[in-house]
């Protein structure tokens, strides 16, 4: 992918170790399906990725491993995600922990945070929304290195603050609903890049998602109003392709 000098700072630095080795992630869910989609989203980020379905498995990999960081689903056929987070603890390890909640278990986020976990989303989830909470709790570990840690994506003029989840375009305030932030993110993250459709469905919408492509059309019409109206234009239609964003000429 070819990135135009004149986005500015067009793609986040990818994290990593200070000896600029890969981050590593450890993947704990009983759903194949589910670990192969969280699989391939953060290896597309550079990561090196491991994956346990049970709670035994998750603690003998997280030993070996020693992941910089774990997705840790509560509910597992042998013992729950919180006794695995404890296991791991047990070693010493400060390891952050993103659960993995079921939609409706208010409980369960609030166990899982009163133990120690770090952050929490709940099923069913995007896959932009889990990288961006991952990236998120890595950016505070001592383990990267410090001028990764901004986390702001820009592109000519237009910021995304993923932190406080702000978004400006030539410092005049946006304000997005949740899923059209997600939306602007993921094409931020890919400037000058043509991104389909079912693409941007992977990515941004539910994986368990049953609706059609024309919602992303529907949604990137709410982006075009928000960001683009009265300016020049920095959302793009490839026809056929799909979408892209760059900094206005």
């Amino acid at each position: 992918m070819s990135i135009d000098l004149s986005d500015s700072r067009t793609a986040q630095a990818p994290l990593h170790h200070a000896d600029g080795s890969p981050i590593r992630v450890l993947v704990v869910d009983d759903e194949n399906t589910l670990t192969d989609l969280l699989q391939m989203a953060l290896r597309y980020e550079g990561w090196e990725v491991k994956s346990a379905s049970t709670g035994h498995q998750a603690v003998t990999v997280a030993r070996d491993f020693k992941p910089d960081a774990v997705v840790l689903d509560i509910m597992l056929p042998d013992f729950d995600g919180l006794q695995v987070m404890r296991r791991i603890r047990e070693t010493g390890s400060e390891t952050p922990v993103l659960f993995l909640t079921a939609k409706d278990s208010l409980d369960d986020r609030i166990a899982g945070l009163t133990a120690g976990g770090d952050d929490y989303v709940t099923k069913p989830f995007s896959l932009e929304e889990l990288v961006a909470r991952l990236r998120s709790l890595l950016r505070r570990s001592r383990a990267l290195i410090a001028d990764t840690s901004d986390p702001r994506i820009v592109v000519g003029d237009l910021v995304l603050d993923e932190d406080s989840y702000e978004v400006t375009r030539g410092g005049e305030q946006i304000s997005l609903t949740a899923t059209e932030f997600e939306l602007l993110r993921y094409l931020m993250r890919n400037p000058r890049r043509v991104l389909s459709k079912a693409q941007i469905l992977d990515r941004v919408w539910s994986y368990d998602f049953g609706g059609t492509s024309s919602v992303v059309e529907l949604y990137i019409s709410y982006l075009r109003k928000k960001i683009d109206a009265g300016r020049k234009p920095m959302i793009h239609t490839v026809r056929g392709a799909g979408y892209m964003v760059k900094a206005a000429e």
